[in-house]
């Protein structure tokens, strides 16, 4: 049982349908707690609202005491009303295997999260199993000043990102490079796992526009796997692979929403 508390993408190629759609791909029954509401398609997101925090707590009550969650995914939250509604949960239930994909902007470039808003996001990461943010989530929700280009970020930059969650309350923390060039011909992330020593987890990079949704995607199949007791890097590593070959079955719909497919290994 997986549960995830996102925002809705009507294209259904991030967010919640998403979300649902990848934990059936690797066998998790998927509950759904929406946090807010979008107009956007594989073009861009165009309108965010916020649900109510009121309807978001009750809606969080209603499934923790009714489902028995063995991890959380945690996505877009849309305001910092829902934000604070998400962290009361989180300090009252302590749900187990929270995957927090700290989502502040669309691959457009849309704001999906005001700034006023990182505080309590920042005080998520002490409750997060991982975080999951991309370079630039990462630069901002560290709070390390103006994001650089992603082309001169490398491990060095890194390690100084990872250190600087972790005096945060991150555990593990894994920052998505697939923006990044430090090697043109492949997809690098960077995996900060407790106890382990840094990890670089390649894939060869595919030109393709099947990329809509691939964060969230990637951050809800390390939750299901986490769900079906993986430890921590082969869950990491089977999202990757998850995420590689949904990019390259994407059906070429639209902007490129991404296709989830049958999971590896399930």
């Amino acid at each position: 049982m997986v549960l995830t508390i996102a925002g809705f993408d009507p294209s259904s190629g991030a967010g919640i349908a998403a979300d649902l759609r990848t934990f059936a791909a690797h066998g998790c029954y998927g509950i759904a707690c929406i946090t807010s509401l979008t107009v956007q398609s594989t073009r861009g997101v165009k309108k965010v609202t916020a649900l109510a925090p009121a309807l978001v707590s009750e809606t969080l009550r209603e499934l923790w005491e009714d489902f028995d969650v063995s991890a959380t995914k945690i996505g877009m939250l849309g305001s910092i009303d829902v934000a604070r509604a998400v962290l009361r949960f989180l300090r009252k239930n302590h749900p187990p295997n929270v995957v927090l994909d700290p989502v502040l902007r669309s691959s457009s470039g849309a704001r999906l999260l005001q700034a006023n808003a990182l505080p309590v996001l920042r005080r998520m990461l002490p409750f997060a199993k991982i975080v999951t943010p991309n370079i630039s989530e990462a630069l901002e929700l560290a709070a390390l000043g103006p994001t650089r280009p992603v082309g001169a970020f490398s491990l060095a930059r890194a390690l100084d990102v990872a250190a600087r969650l972790r005096e945060l309350g991150a555990r593990d923390i894994v920052i998505t490079g697939g923006d990044t060039v430090l090697d043109p011909r492949k997809a690098i992330d960077f995996l900060f796992a407790a106890g382990s020593p840094p990890r670089l987890l390649s894939s060869p990079r595919i030109k393709a526009r099947n990329t809509h949704g691939t964060g969230c995607s990637f951050a809800s199949a390390i939750a299901a796997n986490l769900a079906k007791k993986n430890d921590l890097v082969k869950s990491v590593r089977r999202a990757k692979q998850y995420v590689l070959a949904g990019i390259q079955m994407g059906p070429n719909v639209g902007r490129g929403p991404f296709r989830p497919a049958c999971a590896p290994n399930s």
